[in-house]
């Protein structure tokens, strides 16, 4: 038994060397600490750094943040704009049979004895409502003689014409008018063709 308690108390110093190995590894890792703390110090150098990094996103954010504000706004003129201008488009697609009922009443007014004066004042008020109509930004096409545009003519029917080049329009039935370059309504037109024997 008493040589029992020697190792009962080795095993006891052993615990209690591995308890001073232990404080030993905290009294180690606490000095080791010290070093840390240098390394944060190190940290705080680089911070700055980082700062800077940071304000640079924050500029760049800002920057791209003020682009998409302009465009926004650009977008928001050009739509306004864009509805100014075209706002009376049905408003005077609807007063375009009025011109043309004028434009009748100017042709069959003909040669009659006494109707001159009446020829002049539907053409005078033809020419004011034009003016109204222009100040606004209706233009007419009127494309008497010239090649077939689809883009501004619809052809109502073709007609073979010798001496006229295929292709080109013969006769208007109807002008067509433009809105500030947009096409407001075809005109109506005949479009001659080549002879069928060619």
């Amino acid at each position: 038994m008493a040589e029992e308690k020697p190792e009962e108390q080795t095993a006891a110093e052993g615990d209690a060397v591995d308890v001073d190995q232990t404080d030993g590894a905290v009294t180690e890792t606490n000095s080791e600490a010290d070093p840390g703390n240098e390394a944060d110090a190190a940290d705080q150098d680089d911070a700055p750094v980082d700062v800077e990094a940071e304000l640079e996103a924050a500029r760049d954010a800002a920057l791209r943040a003020q682009a998409d504000a302009m465009n926004a706004q650009r977008r928001a003129e050009q739509e306004v704009e864009k509805a100014r201008k075209f706002a009376l488009e049905r408003f005077c697609g609807d007063l375009l049979s009025v011109v043309d009922n004028l434009e009748r009443a100017l042709e069959s007014s003909g040669d009659e004895p006494g109707s001159a004066a009446l020829s002049e004042g539907v053409e005078l008020t033809r020419k004011g409502f034009m003016d109204v109509l222009a100040k606004y930004g209706v233009e007419a096409v009127d494309p008497q003689g010239e090649p077939f545009d689809p883009e501004t003519a619809q052809a109502m029917s073709m007609v073979e014409q010798p001496d006229v080049e295929p292709n080109s329009v013969v006769a208007v039935m109807q002008k067509g008018y433009l809105l500030n370059g947009r096409l407001l309504r075809p005109a109506m037109v005949m479009v001659s063709k080549a002879p069928s024997g060619e």
